[in-house]
């Protein structure tokens, strides 16, 4: 990518060079405007302010080689001016790293932080990690895992490594498994849930995902039970198929066994006797992760669940 027109807070004319080939102009934009709303981004193509080759586009237009790309003036925070993030945040994270090597980083996100900053928040995963990792210019995320999910995430230090990973994503090169503690006693027979899902807004403006057999995307994920407790919860495992907004906690309240602590797709009373026990958080955990490299070789990964989910369970199964 070359700049061939005054930097930033003048218009941008950027050359889009091969690698960036087929990528989506929204993402393009996201990863080249660092600190910029994503709003205002999707906003600025919406407007038609953003041209490529003098054209308007639309957020997912797929970027050709050789396309030249105008920039509207936006502000930008200096290469060297990155939000400043908390120094015990930035230790965190450091600490939350299980697999790193010359083009990726996998960690285990703590629940209640962001993967990326937006709504409200100027910092997320991808932003402290561009502190954390400042010779690393082309550090992006490889897919996310909602605020309150905790789990391994994967972030490419390489754009080689990211469209690799993309490219197994959208195959079924990638296997990943999640705990979830649910309400009641999941029936062994539950092994699969396939229920479309699509995206309604509620009044609020709130984003809800609901199954929806008419207009829905296909949505598949394959359950095992791991452990019970009576019939007050299950410990479940969930492996998504699909890799819909999410998938697991809409599936498992089709089932009718909601995840505890959901705010968003939950029940409140089943929500409190967890929360009573200690477990003030989302019981939704990526804990283990099998990918494969570059190098024909696989990558096998399993993340610890933290303190607080650990007590909970313990005190969930000890004897009245």
């Amino acid at each position: 990518m070359t700049t061939t027109a005054p930097p930033t807070p003048g218009v941008q004319l950027l050359e889009v060079s091969p690698e960036y080939a087929g990528q989506r102009i929204d993402n393009f934009l996201l990863a080249r405007l660092k600190g910029v709303p994503k709003t205002l981004i999707y906003r600025i193509l919406r407007k038609g302010e953003v041209r490529v080759n003098k054209g308007r586009i639309k957020p997912e237009y797929k970027l050709q080689a050789g396309d030249i790309v105008r920039v509207p003036p936006v502000r930008v925070p200096e290469r060297d001016e990155p939000v400043p993030l908390a120094q015990g945040l930035l230790q965190r994270l450091e600490a939350s790293i299980v697999y790193e090597d010359k083009a990726l980083i996998v960690v285990n996100k703590p629940c209640g932080i962001a993967v990326h900053g937006g709504s409200g928040l100027n910092y997320g995963v991808i932003e402290a990690f561009r502190q954390l990792r400042p010779d690393c210019k082309e550090l992006e995320l490889v897919h996310r895992l909602d605020r309150d999910t905790s789990g391994l995430l994967m972030i490419a230090k390489k754009r080689s490594m990211l469209r690799h990973l993309h490219t197994a994503l959208r195959g079924d090169g990638v296997d990943k498994r999640y705990m979830a503690l649910v309400r009641g006693n999941w029936a062994s027979s539950i092994k699969q849930i396939r229920a479309p899902l699509g995206k309604s807004n509620l009044r609020s403006g709130e984003r809800m995902v609901e199954v929806d057999e008419e207009e829905g995307k296909e949505s598949v994920t394959v359950f095992k039970v791991l452990r019970r407790f009576g019939d007050f919860a299950t410990m479940i495992e969930a492996k998504p198929i699909t890799g819909r907004t999410h998938q697991i906690r809409v599936h498992t309240l089709h089932a009718g066994h909601c995840i505890a602590g959901d705010t968003k797709y939950g029940d409140d009373d089943f929500s409190k006797e967890i929360r009573d026990l200690g477990g003030k958080r989302l019981f939704l955990h990526a804990y283990m992760l099998t990918v494969p490299l570059p190098d024909g070789g696989e990558l096998k990964l399993q993340a610890p669940v933290d303190e607080m989910w650990a007590k909970t369970v313990e005190r969930l199964s000890a004897p009245i």
